[in-house]
This record gives structure tokens, C-alpha cells and sequence, in this order.
């Protein structure tokens, strides 16, 4: 069968996409919503296929990748999970202290695509650590779809709890600089905010496509912001009017970018949501936005 072409697809497919991994509809009435769509040659068993992310081809580092050095580590997390682990990665060969930056995933945990995001960051120049939250129940099962049912079960104020342990063991990690930020997609962007609100003194955070924090929380933000959204997004576009004038309100620096005709997810590389040119621009702003405000 021949490769689907991304332009052929509905924009209602990705939505319901969107509605599936979110925990809004069950795989059921996913399945059954998407039959609608099934035409022209077209299955509901392709289009699933299609939809669902794809580690093994879009993997883009190996764990022994000698321009890394990459490592699981343990750390502790007393007001969340107690004990946790993530992956810390850096670039081969440094000779100084670098700035740090942790990786927040989605609502899946550590998969793969954030693996290589936090790769891709050690890469850039970072010393990066991406907590997994679920290491409470053994660590990423290997499925987005199981990921997704194990972390519904966790309460997200111990999760967020977690990402700021993790960001208190690599701001004081030997071979970090002490400057830190976050980088968070979906789940993760609001632990972005969040982290932003709790921490004083980290010294970036940047939300992709994802839950803003509480208006009446934002005279607590103290550190810049970089924020993406893509265009078909509108679910979560939806709360930034209000963000943004909380942000205007009380003075806080920001900048927010929106990506045309792109969706949710697009940073994401493994499915077909990835929008390479927005992908690629986003990332390379965050990488000079961080170089801007990690100098030690």
C-alpha cells in the first residue's frame, strides 16, 4: 500500500487523535469515530497505524551515542513519588560547568521521542535531565497507551512535585553550573508553568502547546518565558488570552510564538502531527533562549 499522504487527512482525524491520547474519548469510541473516515481505499487498521506514533524509525540517538554521555539516574523526591529516576545527558568531553535543562514529557512518561528531546539538548550544548514519572510504577512500559493509563493514575501535584526535585538535584549536580531551566510538552508545559510559579529562582521555562498556570498564581513567576503554541491547537489556545493579560498585568517577561496550520504535538517527531519547519524553529529558538538566561 502506498504511503498516506499527510495532506489527505481530515483535520477532524487529528482531533480526534487529539481527543484518544488525552483521555478524552476511549479507544473504542476512537476506533468507532475514526471508521467515519475510513474511505478511498482507507482502513480504520491504516489509519490507526498511521496515527500512532512510530519510535523505532523516528529514533534519532542511541544511548551509547559517543557524542553523549548519558546516564539513569536515581534521585529523591520526598513530596512526590519518594524515589524516582530520569535520564541525564550531556555533551562528551566538556571541560566546564554547564547550564542545565530539564525535560518534562507528556502525559505518557519517558518515552523514546523525549528521550531523544533531552539527548537533542545535551547535543545543543546543556547538561539535561528528563525525569520519568513513571518510575513509581517501573519506568515507561513501552506503550504510549499503557504510559498514559499509569500516569492517569498519578496525582499531577506530586508529579510536579518530582520535576522540582529533579530540578533542585541537577542545579546542584557537580557538573551543572547552577543555572537551570525547563522545557515541557503538553502534560509537560504545564509543569513548565507551574515550575515557574514555584521556583524563585529558575531561570527560564518554556511551554510548548500546553496548560497554562492559574491567573491569580502569576505575581509568583519571576522567571522569562518562551512560549509555543501551534495554530490548530485550539483546545489549549484557548486559555492563553487570559495568560497573557495575567502576564501583561503584573509585568512579567515573555515572549509566545504560534506556528500556522500546525497541531498539537508538532514537536513530537514520532507521529505525524510533527511539523518539521515549525519543529525545527521552535527548538532553535528555545536552544538561543536558553543560552540567553543560562549564563552562569
Amino acid at each position: 500500500m502506498k504511503p498516506i499522504d499527510k495532506k489527505n487527512i481530515k483535520q477532524e482525524v487529528f482531533d480526534l487523535y487529539d481527543d484518544y491520547c488525552h483521555n478524552r474519548i476511549e479507544r473504542r469510541d476512537f476506533v468507532k469515530k475514526l471508521s467515519a473516515f475510513a474511505v478511498g481505499g482507507l482502513t480504520v487498521s491504516t489509519l490507526l497505524n498511521y496515527l500512532m506514533p512510530n519510535y523505532v524509525s523516528a529514533k534519532r540517538f542511541d544511548q551509547d551515542d559517543p557524542r553523549l554521555i548519558s546516564e539513569f539516574l536515581e534521585y529523591d523526591s520526598p513530596k512526590g513519588a519518594g524515589k524516582m529516576r530520569g535520564l541525564l545527558s550531556r555533551p562528551a568531553g566538556m571541560t566546564e560547568k554547564l547550564p542545565g535543562i530539564i525535560v518534562v514529557h507528556e502525559n505518557r512518561g519517558l518515552n523514546p521521542y523525549v528521550e531523544d528531546t533531552a539527548h537533542q539538548a545535551a547535543l545543543d550544548g546543556f547538561i539535561a535531565f528528563a525525569p520519568d514519572a513513571l518510575t513509581p510504577f517501573g519506568g515507561y512500559p513501552g506503550t504510549d497507551d499503557e504510559g498514559r493509563t499509569m500516569q492517569a493514575q498519578r496525582n499531577r501535584d506530586e508529579i510536579l512535585e518530582d520535576f522540582i526535585a529533579a530540578y533542585e538535584m541537577l542545579k546542584n549536580h557537580p557538573e551543572c553550573n547552577g543555572y537551570v531551566g525547563v522545557v515541557g510538552f503538553c502534560f509537560g508545559a504545564w509543569v513548565s508553568n507551574m515550575m515557574a510559579v514555584r521556583l524563585p529562582d529558575l531561570k527560564a521555562s518554556v511551554p510548548f502547546y500546553g496548560g497554562q498556570a492559574p491567573a491569580e498564581m502569576v505575581p509568583q513567576i519571576q522567571a522569562p518565558l518562551q512560549l509555543h503554541f501551534a495554530e490548530l491547537d485550539t483546545r489549549v489556545n484557548e486559555g492563553w488570552p487570559a495568560y497573557e493579560a495575567a502576564l501583561k498585568e503584573h509585568g512579567k517577561s515573555y515572549e509566545v510564538h504560534f506556528y500556522p496550520a500546525a497541531n498539537h504535538g508538532f514537536h513530537n517527531h514520532s507521529t505525524p502531527r510533527y511539523d518539521k519547519e515549525a519543529a525545527e524553529l521552535a527548538w532553535s529558538r528555545t536552544i538561543e533562549f536558553f543560552k540567553k538566561h543560562l549564563k552562569a
